[in-house]
């Protein structure tokens, strides 16, 4: 189960990869922010369920969803099966404890985004995973088939983003309100390299972003940041075409394989990039071996370290190298 805006095309789509570490860092900032001040606070179960309209789109299911994938039912008061599908989903959101929030959409009062979301019928169901948008299922699915989908989305919550969820308190007040989180110490810094990133100057968000680095080098946004604008920045000028064609025809250069690696990554194939960087360190020996093996690692930023793909590839890399 791929986010929508994740290329899996093999072209170079810089707008997803942009959008993927951009959401990937929001994620990564909530977390650093909730650990800064002791975490987020419980909840309470009803607050796992929430009706939702175009105007806190944003607030409560875009920004929600760097810390928990958000469920989204789009429904009407005139739809049977969604009488039918509203209340199981609601029953799963206080079962599954925190593991996902539900949003409740009425198609109705909110036309724009039920355009936006390129909605046929209803009752349908979406997610939102840090920020990206993925389609779950359409109609009154059976309760099996709804919690096996569930069970994979909470899965690609963790494994891809790291989001394990909220926590809930049975005895928390309803109409408690979330703590609000103060600003991190490098907030405005981060703010700057994103919206260098948006206007895709890259050598401006980098410079942005070793700026923050340089004070907390284990800066996890920062981190990740500079891994993606410095990859953007690489492949904005590629052709694509001719850089596929000198990797296959020089398998041993390195600097081919790096710019070939870059285009799997950017397109999505990201066992390729990382299986051909593996490769490129073991053909390899002195100056090429190490440079082949910083890109991987670069690369491996770009991914984040707790995807399974990276741990794979750790693993082969240690092969080779020892």
């Amino acid at each position: 189960m791929q986010p929508r805006n994740m290329s899996m095309s093999g072209v170079v789509d810089l707008a997803a990869v942009k959008a993927a570490g951009e959401a990937k860092a929001k994620a990564e900032q909530a977390r650093a922010q909730a650990a800064r001040t002791g975490g987020a606070g419980a909840v309470a179960p009803a607050a796992l369920v929430i009706d939702v309209d175009e105007a806190g789109f944003e607030r409560d299911v875009l920004q929600r969803s760097a810390e928990v994938p958000v469920v989204i039912d789009f429904w009407a008061e005139w739809c049977e099966p969604c009488k039918q599908l509203g209340p199981l989903l609601e029953r799963l959101a206080v079962e599954y404890n925190g593991r996902f929030l539900l949003a409740k959409v009425d198609v109705d009062a909110n036309q724009m985004l039920m355009q936006q979301f390129g909605i046929q019928g209803i009752p349908a169901v979406f997610a939102v995973v840090a920020g990206q948008a993925l389609p779950l299922f359409q109609g009154a699915a059976p309760e099996a088939q709804i919690r096996e989908t569930l069970d994979q989305l909470i899965q690609v919550g963790e494994e891809r983003f790291g989001l394990t969820g909220i926590a809930v308190d049975p005895d928390a007040s309803p109409d408690a309100a979330p703590a609000e989180v103060p600003a991190g110490p490098y907030d405005h810094l981060l703010e700057a390299a994103a919206s260098a990133l948006d206007a895709n100057d890259f050598g401006g968000a980098v410079q942005a972003y070793k700026n923050v680095l340089a004070d907390d080098p284990a800066n996890p946004e920062a981190k990740l940041g500079l891994a993606q604008a410095e990859l953007l920045a690489r492949v904005q000028t590629m052709d694509p075409n001719a850089v596929r064609k000198d990797a296959a025809d020089n398998p041993g250069d390195v600097t081919a394989q790096l710019a070939a690696a870059d285009l799997d990554l950017v397109g999505g194939h990201v066992e390729d990039a990382f299986g051909r960087l593996v490769e490129a360190v073991r053909r390899n020996a002195g100056d090429d071996r190490n440079t082949a093996r910083l890109r991987l690692l670069e690369l491996f930023e770009v991914i984040g370290p707790d995807d399974p793909r990276v741990t794979a590839a750790r693993t082969a890399l240690a092969r080779v190298l020892f």
